[in-house]
């Protein structure tokens, strides 16, 4: 897998954070515990205290809780990311927005920091999470119906 995001390190805790990332000096985030990580050889990286981070595209295993570094990573400034394809194919959704937002509302509160994003646009309520398998998109879809909540993975398979 692969994850795109801040790699914070605070005294020896490394974490992957894919979400929001606080912009204090230096920074703050509640990111995905990272195992294996270091920073022999990797540029990019700043230092502050005993906390060190940098952007990276990092490749993982991710065993539901953890992320443990698999290979080397690459700097962001040198990434070239695909877009992944839109899940809902360029359809407009069709719920209301009174609709929708109370749907935010509800996931917001219900999944807290494991949403690492929950947004209205085009017509849906878009929910990043660190991994779904289908699990999650399809309690969404039976608890609020088909086409009104897109559940996307902040990691991604690689081949």
């Amino acid at each position: 897998m692969i994850g795109v995001g801040t790699v914070l390190d605070v005294a020896g805790d490394v974490q992957l954070c894919m979400g929001v990332i606080m912009e204090s000096y230096p920074p703050q985030c509640q990111g995905v515990p990272l195992d294996g990580w270091t920073w022999d050889g990797v540029d990019g990286s700043e230092t502050s205290g005993t906390t060190t981070w940098g952007q990276y595209a990092v490749y993982a295993s991710y065993d539901g809780e953890r992320l443990t570094n698999t290979d080397q990573p690459i700097m962001l400034a040198l990434y070239d990311t695909v877009a992944p394809e839109d899940p809902t194919g360029g359809v407009e959704g069709t719920t209301a927005e009174d609709e929708l937002v109370r749907v935010q509302d509800d996931i917001a509160a219900r999944l807290g920091s494991e949403a690492l994003t929950v947004a209205t646009d085009r017509g849906y309520v878009w929910l990043t999470v660190v991994w779904d398998d289908g699990t999650m998109q399809d309690a969404a879809d039976a608890e609020y119906g088909d086409g009104v909540v897109i559940v996307t993975s902040a990691l991604r398979e690689t081949d």
